[in-house]
């Protein structure tokens, strides 16, 4: 696992700041810090060891830059990748993207029936997602039929701690959601996901020790609250 480079984040660009130089050769990953669709990319970038490679671009989502929509990104979301002189968005493509066209550990393994499983974990992010916030929403909903899908997608080859058995994409794609959910169900409603889960409890763990999550990892309190205004206004 590459080792991750201490950096001091820019400071986000909000609707007074002036675009940066655009397709000037330089790798840019346009990005919110406590965003967790961006936090994908990012992690990706750190543990490929790109930190000198990618450059990140803040960007103020509570006040963003005219500008961003109409040169960067026309859905005014984040994360976005400048590369190659062209934008490529949406977080899951851009995990594959980084992976497959810079240097670094890769992050699928090579037996053909993990990378098979692994594009089905893929493919049911955005369901795990919608489940877990519509139990948040819903005080009398069942809250652990999400999580109970991940412990027994972490007990499919028996040789964990990682849902690939090696560190991967999948694992890329779920922390930065899981971490977010963990926080809020404890918050919102005592629920505990790892318990009787002893695979994800597991899982948490040994992500909390990977120096490439951690540094993209923000202050829990904030991010709680950042959550409750979205979803309870």
């Amino acid at each position: 696992m590459a080792t991750v480079i201490q950096e001091t984040l820019p400071t986000p660009l909000d609707s007074t700041s002036s675009p940066p130089p655009l397709f000037d050769g330089t790798t840019k990953l346009y990005t919110n810090y406590n965003c967790p669709y961006a936090q994908r990319v990012w992690i990706t970038r750190n543990v490929k060891g790109l930190q000198d490679k990618i450059k990140l671009v803040g960007i103020d989502l509570q006040n963003r830059p005219t500008w961003y929509k109409e040169k960067v990104n026309p859905a005014n979301k984040v994360p976005a990748l400048e590369h190659n002189n062209k934008i490529t968005t949406e977080s899951l493509d851009l995990i594959k993207y980084v992976d497959s066209n810079f240097e670094g550990p890769t992050l699928l393994p090579d037996d053909p029936r993990k990378r098979e499983y692994g594009e089905e974990l893929l493919s049911y992010t955005d369901t795990f997602n919608k489940s877990v916030l519509i139990s948040i929403k819903d005080a009398n909903a069942e809250d652990g039929a999400p999580f109970d899908y991940l412990e027994n997608a972490l007990s499919k080859f028996g040789d964990g701690p990682f849902f690939l058995g090696q560190f991967s994409q999948v694992d890329i794609a779920y922390v930065p959601f899981v971490e977010r959910f963990q926080l809020l169900l404890l918050d919102v409603k005592k629920y505990d996901i790892t318990m009787g889960r002893p695979k994800l409890a597991a899982w948490i763990n040994e992500m909390n020790k990977l120096e490439a999550y951690k540094h993209t990892k923000r202050d829990p309190q904030e991010l709680v609250a950042g959550l409750k205004r979205l979803l309870f206004g």
